[in-house]
């Protein structure tokens, strides 16, 4: 099982969104990061056949895209980052809804239908109306209209966002288990929610692809770069002007420390060196001093 994306260009007038962008997918979660504008929508919307590269293919084992049609629309699931359910369905007639857009045969819905609310835990409420659900609930719901029909393919745009740390929590292990034998894409802004459960992390800048790596291999590029130390208040602007600053915290004896990722270690009093996050990493590779791999 592959999806293989092909010296994919997609060119809006003088920009281009994705420059020669190549990438093989297989079965297990990948994370998208990157900036605004960076290209992860626009390869989404190729991924889902809602429009087409400028230059270039997908493939899905080894055939175009563009030659299954249907064929392969019922391989994907979507789960979108807008919220675009209706509050005065229940979760059941949603679903059913659903189903029907994407071609389930009518006699085949109810067994559908339940089958995927049971895998997110959803059963118990299907006869609610949405209107009634918390936002965790609500991106429940999203996630189990994307699974209808076991597509092989899972894109999830921006899953978690706007839930409390325990719906979040949730969301991102329900994500875990579902993605067992599929191709689950997730792009999201919120960094700590793949660091743990990603295959892979993409990262991309101005739709070119800085590298696609393990969790664990991004955070060593960024090893001996992270760093700690005391800074009075009235010091943090000339600090924030220096150094790329991921994180500023205030101790119980009140004093201001700064954490920063840079390439050359600051002369400071009291400096850590600290294990680097994914989101130091992030910070590393999409940052304007040019501090990158």
């Amino acid at each position: 099982m592959e999806l293989k994306l092909k010296n994919i260009t997609k060119q809006y007038g003088e920009k281009k969104a994705l420059d020669n962008f190549s990438l093989t997918f297989k079965p297990g979660i990948y994370g998208l990061l990157g900036p605004n504008g960076s290209g992860k929508s626009t390869m989404m919307k190729i991924i889902t056949d809602n429009i087409s590269p400028t230059k270039g293919e997908v493939f899905w084992d080894s055939t175009p895209i563009l030659k299954m049609g249907d064929q392969y629309r019922s391989l994907l699931g979507y789960m979108p980052q807008q919220q675009g359910i209706y509050d005065n369905f229940t979760a059941r007639r949603f679903l059913w809804y659903m189903c029907a857009l994407k071609g389930i045969p009518k006699r085949e819905i109810p067994k559908t239908v339940e089958q995927a609310a049971k895998k997110v835990n959803l059963y118990d409420v299907l006869d609610k109306k949405l209107g009634g659900f918390s936002g965790g609930m609500k991106q429940r719901v999203l996630i189990t209209q994307a699974i209808l029909g076991d597509p092989k393919i899972l894109i999830f745009d921006e899953p978690t966002a706007g839930l409390d740390p325990k719906e979040r929590i949730r969301i991102r292990n329900l994500i875990s288990e579902i993605a067992f034998d599929r191709i689950v894409i997730i792009a999201t802004h919120v960094v700590p929610d793949i660091e743990f459960i990603a295959k892979k992390v993409v990262m991309l800048k101005s739709g070119v692809c800085y590298g696609c790596l393990p969790p664990s291999k991004w955070l060593k590029t960024a090893e001996g770069k992270v760093f700690e130390f005391p800074a009075r208040e009235k010091d943090i602007p000339f600090i924030e002007k220096l150094f790329v600053v991921g994180n500023l915290r205030r101790d119980e004896k009140d004093t201001v420390w700064v954490r920063v990722v840079s390439d050359k270690k600051p002369k400071a009093p009291r400096l850590s060196v600290l294990p680097p996050t994914l989101e130091d990493v992030y910070l590393y590779m999409f940052n304007d001093r040019g501090e990158k791999k």
